[in-house]
């Protein structure tokens, strides 16, 4: 998780004022000390720690505020409220319209990681249903156009750039002419990389701007500048209409606070965060869940909203899934769409992260395990993934050459579903006796969920203070999802 270590100390400094006994003055300034020491470490600018500190005083006034008030949860609110009002601008950012022409010109620092971003924005939005391309007017770095061709060719993207051409101006409006004339929704425009002092390389972003005339333009921010970003923002903004930002690099360095603050103060919206080399490492910037999902509150409506993103309609699929259930005839071809459907909501580790409690842990080799059963499952027939019973040693044998991989891989997948399997009908039986009719699949047992989760990831059950941990879990899950509706559709 972005920021885990500044999140898991601010989050131990509320727990530890939530545990006294009595909340009074002290307490509340030794809580505040501890969350403004983990900030400054995190490179968040001394003056905005500072305000923090006195808004949170000023809202919360412990030793005025009435008998039957709970303390504790006003302070806690208020100290989300106070860290959200320091990331947020109260700007909404721009959001591309379909069935027209976008046009998003990309800028920054060089080195930021610039090239890769466009790419990264482009493949999120083509998985949300636009039709997207990437048009390199890059002319001052070497191996820029190389560089984007091959991440556009990785992604399924259409490019278009020069080896020949020097002017990016030119290669600019050529190539947003020719996108807009085939109907291209999102036109991506990536220009070199350029630092505050170079006046030149800056005229020349002028030029680009003027000749392409972007709906938007995008400021490409290094998270590790720290408070820097906010100097390099405000010199960007004067010189072209800066609408929003994206901060990269944030899974790696500590000072990403400073950035997120910083670039925030200069009144341009953060719209998205990357969070590793990977085209899918790239993600949503929105404040409330942001801040939630750092003090390893999780993030339910966000959840849901990525189920809406991938059209995972769970309230279609669950009643056929059930049935098939009840029957006893849960197949591994219902567990390979099951896996479909959570990995086209992005990587494994974004999707855990929006869960309470499982901020911090790494899921990339739960994630790639899942990928590699799907490819054995892809080596079966339809008779095998239909039923079981007839996987005998030598079909084993067979779908582990098929697949690239070792039999007991192949056994570790077959001992995983049928544990999934028991898992579903465990929760059914429970329901029956407690009159749901088989519907609801909240009331899990815990103690073969945890089993589950210790094959998925073993750090996952200690992270969570073992089953105690994970049935607390699961009651916040389904009172989360309550709060804000059944199913992916909120209803």
């Amino acid at each position: 998780m972005v920021l885990a270590d500044l999140g898991s100390r601010v989050a131990v400094a509320l727990r530890k004022m939530a545990q006294a006994p009595l909340v009074d003055k002290d307490v509340l300034n030794e809580m505040l000390t501890e969350i403004c020491k983990a900030l400054l470490q995190a490179d968040v600018n001394v003056a905005q720690v500072k305000h923090l500190r006195e808004s949170i005083k000023k809202n919360v006034d412990v030793e005025s505020l009435a008998s039957g008030m709970n303390k504790r949860k006003m302070l806690e609110q208020a100290v989300c409220n106070e860290l959200c009002s320091m990331l947020d601008p109260g700007k909404e950012p721009y959001a591309p319209k379909k069935k027209q022409a976008n046009v998003i010109m990309f800028v920054g620092l060089q080195g930021a990681g610039k090239t890769t971003t466009c790419t990264k924005y482009a493949y999120m939005h083509k998985r949300k249903g636009f039709k997207c391309a990437l048009v390199c007017a890059d002319t001052f770095r070497a191996g820029a156009f190389d560089q984007l061709k091959q991440n556009a060719t990785k992604a399924k993207i259409p490019f278009y750039g020069s080896y020949t051409e020097t002017d990016p101006a030119q290669i600019a409006a050529e190539g947003t002419a020719k996108f807009r004339e085939e109907g291209y929704e999102i036109i991506i425009v990536d220009t070199s990389g350029r630092h505050m002092q170079e006046a030149a390389l800056f005229e020349e972003m002028q030029q680009v701007s003027d000749a392409v005339a972007p709906d938007e333009v995008i400021f490409v921010m290094d998270s590790s500048i720290g408070q820097a970003a906010h100097e390099q923002a405000s010199a960007f903004k004067k010189k072209v209409a800066v609408g929003s930002v994206i901060i990269t690099k944030l899974d790696g360095h500590a000072k990403g606070g400073g950035a997120l603050s910083a670039v925030a103060a200069t009144g341009a919206p953060i719209t998205h965060i990357g969070t590793g080399e990977h085209v899918e490492d790239f993600e949503d910037f929105e404040v409330k869940s942001f801040v939630s999902r750092m003090l390893g509150k999780g993030n339910i409506a966000g959840l849901m909203e990525k189920m809406r993103a991938a059209d995972v309609d769970l309230e279609k699929q669950a009643p056929e899934m059930m049935k098939r259930l009840t029957q006893g005839n849960w197949t591994l071809r219902d567990m390979r769409e099951q896996f479909q459907a959570v990995l086209k909501m992005g990587p494994l580790s974004n999707i855990m992260n929006q869960f309470p409690g499982m901020g911090g842990l790494d899921f990339h080799e739960s994630g790639a395990r899942i990928k590699k059963w799907l490819t054995m499952m892809d080596s079966m027939t339809d008779a095998e993934l239909d039923d079981t019973k007839g996987l005998t040693q030598s079909r084993v044998l067979r779908i582990a050459r098929g697949s690239g991989h070792h039999p007991l891989e192949v056994v570790e997948l077959l001992d995983q579903f049928k544990l999934m399997a028991t898992t579903m009908q465990k929760t059914i039986k429970k329901n029956k006796k407690m009159g749901k009719a088989g519907q609801d699949l909240h009331n899990m047992d815990a103690a073969t969920v945890a089993q589950m989760m210790h094959k998925m990831n073993p750090q996952m059950l200690q992270h969570l203070g073992g089953q105690a941990g994970l049935e607390q879990m699961m009651a916040e899950m389904e009172k989360e999802e309550k709060k804000h509706g059944k199913g992916p559709k909120g209803k």
